[in-house]
């Protein structure tokens, strides 16, 4: 499974060749669609239409994850007590991409701190 945070979303969201081959790899590597968690919209998005459009066109291609569980947000804050560093967002990025899952984002160092606390989480920047 591949997870994205806010940093994902913008990058992915951008209309270039190179995200165009970057989601192509992904593609071909079966990590597609993404999920992107609804609390990482919140990060990613603006509140206007105009500025949002590419961001809006991107999401429609991932799996918008809308529900974060009791248990999700257990495990998040238990990931950020260990790391001692990260988001509450990141933390529910992480959590979610328990087992072997793997996360893009803009945000290495606090998202790869919640991840040495995981079961196989792995980080991959963008």
């Amino acid at each position: 499974m591949l997870i994205i945070d806010s940093g994902g979303v913008s990058r992915l969201a951008e209309r270039s060749t190179r995200t165009l081959a970057l989601i192509r790899a992904l593609r071909a590597a079966e990590l597609w669609p993404p999920v992107a968690p609804t609390v990482v919209l919140v990060e990613s998005l603006q509140g206007h239409s105009g500025r949002d459009a590419n961001t809006n066109r991107f999401l429609k291609t991932c799996l918008v994850e809308d529900i974060v569980s009791e248990r999700i947000a257990r495990r998040a804050a238990e990931l950020r007590r260990r790391a001692r560093r990260g988001s509450a967002v990141d933390a529910i990025v992480v959590a979610l991409a328990e087992p072997g899952g793997v996360i893009l984002t803009g945000d290495q160092a606090d998202i790869g701190a919640l991840a040495a606390h995981t079961d196989e989480v792995s980080v991959e920047a963008i």
